[in-house]
């Protein structure tokens, strides 16, 4: 029985083929593929039908299931494309065997259900399993990289770096700018360090408590840190919390706070003007040589 129904599939596979395109064809133009050209959609779907196919010949889970769901994520194709498919794949066969019957009673109505399950079924279930697996390795691999990318420090002049912070911060992303911090000031043998919260929306107790406990660390290992950025709202806010920032400078701006980074480490800024004559004089200069 077993053997006959899949050899029903296999040899009639061109026309289930073409009843699955056409039923699935039929849903892109009210779900998420409709975006997608009509090259692309077509030339995946018989990658997926084929796919499919090798699976239920080989009477087994093929390779090609992996090698197919890590495309769709690469191409950015959800999940539900997948499932969709072979829900469609199970009706389709299904009704295709049963057609290909005179007489259909409950008996043969449930063998014919078993058997179609135990082919989809298991392809469901690698695909899931391999497309979850692989967008979880996916997420992680971006979550470290927005990590590093959430409390950079970036060398500006020997001796000074900045550490641009933006957006809310909390316990975790706390942890990893203390970290950052110091692993920068070794790394770039910083002397001052200015951290930038401008782009930080809200400084309360436990960002301020995060942000001073950050600058002592810096202390410890022999650098010195100002905080810039420090808004009107921010100092209203800090002030009445009563929260005390008087162990390290802090500006207004990122300018301001530069300037104070050159005089600790014995530099300024200094205008030059340029005079018309000096410069006529160094082009005559260059002419004679």
């Amino acid at each position: 029985m077993d053997e006959r129904l899949k050899n029903i599939v296999l040899e009639h596979s061109d026309d289930i083929v073409k009843m699955w395109l056409e039923e699935v064809n039929a849903h892109k133009k009210n779900d998420y593929t409709s975006t997608i050209s009509d090259e692309m959609f077509e030339s995946t779907n018989r990658e997926f039908v084929n796919v499919i196919f090798s699976s239920i010949e080989k009477q087994g889970l093929s390779s090609d299931l992996d090698n197919f769901s890590e495309r769709l994520i690469n191409l950015g194709w959800p999940l539900s494309y997948l499932t969709d498919g072979m829900q469609i794949f199970r009706r389709v066969v299904t009704d295709y065997i049963l057609k290909q019957s005179d007489k259909i009673d409950s008996d043969y109505f449930s063998k014919v259900l078993r058997q179609v399950d135990g082919w989809v079924d298991p392809i469901i279930n690698r695909l899931v399993n391999e497309y979850s697996g692989s967008w979880e390795h996916i997420v992680s691999l971006q979550r470290v990289a927005l990590q590093e990318l959430s409390a950079p420090l970036i060398p500006v002049m020997e001796n000074i770096t900045i550490m641009p912070l933006i957006g809310t911060i909390d316990t975790e992303r706390a942890k990893l700018i203390m970290e950052n911090l110091l692993d920068g000031v070794i790394k770039h043998n910083a002397e001052v360090v200015l951290i930038d919260i401008t782009g930080v929306p809200v400084v309360d107790t436990m960002v301020a408590h995060h942000i001073i406990q950050a600058a002592e660390a810096v202390r410890l290992v022999g650098s010195r840190c100002i905080l810039v950025g420090i808004r009107p709202e921010i100092a209203q806010t800090i002030v009445n919390l009563g929260i005390d920032l008087g162990k390290f400078p802090t500006k207004s701006s990122l300018r301001k706070g530069f300037q104070t980074a050159l005089e600790l480490t014995n530099r300024r800024i200094e205008d030059v003007q340029n005079n018309d004559e000096d410069i006529e004089q160094l082009i005559d200069s260059l002419d004679r040589e």
